[in-house]
């Protein structure tokens, strides 16, 4: 866990992703855009700590995609497919990233 600190996050927010396919009131969808764009956000910084540039601009794109301030306004049919994928993502996201481990300096 302590190097996988973005863990728990990252599985809320799949989890949040996979139940928007489902017909929900729209305050759930904004709900949604807060949550994702935030562990998104965090998982951007913590890969740009770790040198992982791809998977900072990854994040970064998804945190642009789902930004509550700017909201990006697209059918429900084309929101279902990029949930998925986007959940998918954050499911994985433990699997690839984490952090590096530390060289003892003597």
């Amino acid at each position: 866990m302590k190097e996988r600190p973005h863990l728990i996050p990252a599985l809320v927010a799949a989890l949040m992703l996979f139940v928007a396919i489902a017909d929900l009131p729209y305050g759930y969808y904004q709900m949604l855009r807060w949550a994702v764009s935030g562990v998104s956000v965090y998982i951007a910084y913590m890969a740009y700590r770790w040198g992982k540039v791809w998977a900072t601009w990854v994040f970064g794109f998804v945190a642009a995609l789902f930004n509550p301030l700017f909201p990006v306004h697209l059918t429900k049919d084309i929101w279902q497919p990029i949930d998925v994928v986007c959940g998918t993502l954050f499911a994985a996201s433990p699997l690839f990233l984490r952090e590096p481990p530390r060289r003892n300096s003597r």
